[in-house]
């Protein structure tokens, strides 16, 4: 199975995909490093581009085909990368389920802002205002949404698995 987690910054995406993870025994696939690790590498600097997703959609692909369940986590923000998302899941032949976690009180979503920490050594967080300023397109199509608003990580994630299709 492939779930391709998706949502603004400091919703709570990459602890969501963590706990998903966990419970499926798979591979926790995070835009944010496979970034971070071309930035280490001195072949590009923040912003890079497509880069990561073009990256974390060829091991998404390689882990799908040898059985595994990936949870791919990224902002996602637009569309086309959506839609490449799901085309991964397509060309291995798996269940794909798409999940968009938000935070729906923002004065909640401020303060994770404001108070969380890098997790990626070198990673720089946006701020609140990058954060509203973002393009993020609305979805077209139907997913699964978690909203983290006043829920522990383990309430989001029960609010999630009956919902996921196939071996959810």
């Amino acid at each position: 199975m492939l779930i391709i987690v998706g949502g603004l910054p400091a919703t709570g995406k990459t602890t969501l995909s963590r706990l998903l993870a966990a419970r499926f025994g798979g591979i926790h696939l995070r835009v944010d490093t496979i970034e971070q690790a071309i930035v280490g590498s001195g072949l590009a600097q923040h912003p890079i581009g497509p880069a990561g997703y073009a990256v974390g959609y060829a091991l998404a692909e390689e882990h799908l085909r040898q059985g595994l369940t990936v949870v791919a986590e990224s902002v996602n923000p637009l569309a086309v990368t959506r839609d490449s998302w799901r085309d991964v899941g397509v060309r291995a032949g798996v269940v794909v389920a798409e999940v968009e976690v938000v935070c729906s009180d923002p004065v909640e979503h401020r303060r994770r802002v404001t108070s969380r920490s890098v997790d990626i050594p070198g990673l720089p967080l946006p701020d609140w205002q990058q954060i509203a300023d973002r393009p993020y397109e609305p979805w077209d199509r139907p997913r699964l949404v978690v909203d983290t608003a006043g829920q522990q990580p383990q309430e989001s994630l029960a609010s999630l698995l009956g919902r996921l299709p196939g071996d959810g």
